[in-house]
């Protein structure tokens, strides 16, 4: 019983978290991703002057309407260089409320009152380079090939050169920790590209039905563009994430199997221990099913008691994590200083039908051990 108890909660516990977790990661995720991206089906740009665009910008629905120029550039801060991405965003990026969610140190700030252009980097850009926000002498460097690079004797005049300042660090995940995001008049003027974007990112107002939108845009826009919302502009993260969740869960499946199993081997000794007892019963006209049955439902009671203290144990457990955060992660560095913990109904009902079902194979090999040999049992007797 204490087998499957620890097994239940253990389950509980480990899938609690991992909500968490999931939870925190696509909630930053969401923070800086837009809720549907407009982008080219062939090639890197379009022009987003179109009729279409133009109104689309108008729609009441629409939040926010962010124009995205972005390309790979040599970044160099003193005398380390790293190959990023230089993300140039319209005005309305910074109506993302829960952008400074994301942000480590400093500030997200693009723009200042003299219209100075600052630069918000990812963490690994930091890390790699070792940008200190302190340092007010010493700006990145960001190079881009020239539209009209040739074979010329200095390599450097192949290059667009342009600093910028840093005004803070932002940490997500490692498919967005190496991108710097600038306003779009700075990457304008960085790849030579006055009209054209990459993409158009859009975030609507709360109730908005998100499918009917995507399918209106893509209807409107034809087969030149494809629009994709936050699942589809990342899904390798989306699948990750399930991956993980069932590999976890699996291994913990495998450790419950063990421990259920280990009912089999008390009742195979109870079985042992009531030889007696079991051919007095059949003496009186007890039948095999009664016999088996009897042992069957110990071997079930076994398991429903443990397995419903231990769900109750688990979530007690969380609900004090989630309310003291009293297990820390131990990174200072770390988006979060505790273990998340989210709970989900469906995963208490998972971890209920995993449990009986693991002991209704066990209990049900026990029972039919109570009734082998038991033409034996009653001779000797």
């Amino acid at each position: 019983m204490l087998g499957v108890l620890v097994g239940s909660a253990a389950l509980i516990i480990i899938l609690s978290v991992f909500n968490g977790l999931e939870k925190v990661i696509l909630s930053l995720y969401s923070n800086f991703t837009p809720e549907l991206k407009i982008e080219p089906a062939r090639g890197k740009t379009f022009y987003p002057g179109t009729p279409y665009f133009n109104a689309l910008k108008k729609d009441k629905s629409i939040v926010s309407y962010t124009q995205v120029l972005e390309e790979k550039a040599l970044i160099q801060y003193g005398n380390r260089t790293f190959i990023g991405t230089v993300k140039g965003v319209s005005d309305d990026f910074l109506k993302g409320k829960q952008l400074d969610s994301t942000i480590q140190t400093g500030s997200f700030t693009l723009k200042d009152s003299n219209n100075n252009f600052y630069g918000v980097i990812g963490y690994t850009i930091q890390g790699s380079l070792g940008v200190s926000l302190k340092n007010q002498f010493t700006s990145l460097q960001i190079f881009s090939p020239k539209r009209t690079a040739g074979n010329s004797t200095n390599p450097m005049n192949d290059f667009v050169f342009r600093s910028i300042m840093p005004s803070g660090v932002f940490a997500i995940q490692q498919d967005f920790d190496d991108i710097i995001i600038t306003p779009i008049e700075f990457t304008r003027d960085l790849l030579e590209e006055p009209n054209k974007v990459s993409s158009l990112e859009i975030n609507f107002k709360p109730g908005t039905d998100l499918s009917e939108m995507q399918d209106e845009i893509t209807e409107k826009v034809g087969g030149n563009f494809v629009v994709k919302n936050r699942k589809e502009q990342n899904t390798e993260l989306y699948k990750t994430i399930n991956y993980e969740r069932w590999s976890i869960f699996m291994i913990l499946v495998f450790v419950m199997i063990i421990a259920i199993f280990n009912i089999i081997g008390s009742l195979t000794m109870l079985v042992m221990d009531k030889r007696q007892d079991i051919a007095i019963l059949t003496s009186l006209g007890a039948n095999k099913q009664l016999i088996q049955g009897i042992f069957f439902f110990e071997g079930m009671m076994i398991s429903l008691v443990g397995c419903i203290i231990g769900i109750v144990l688990g979530f007690i457990i969380c609900l004090i994590q989630q309310q003291f955060n009293l297990i820390k992660m131990g990174s200072k560095t770390s988006v979060l200083d505790a273990y998340p913990v989210a709970f989900n109904i469906s995963d208490f009902g998972l971890v209920f039908l995993t449990v009986i079902a693991i002991a209704v194979i066990a209990s049900g090999i026990s029972a039919r051990l109570s009734v082998k040999r038991l033409d034996e049992i009653k001779q000797d007797l």
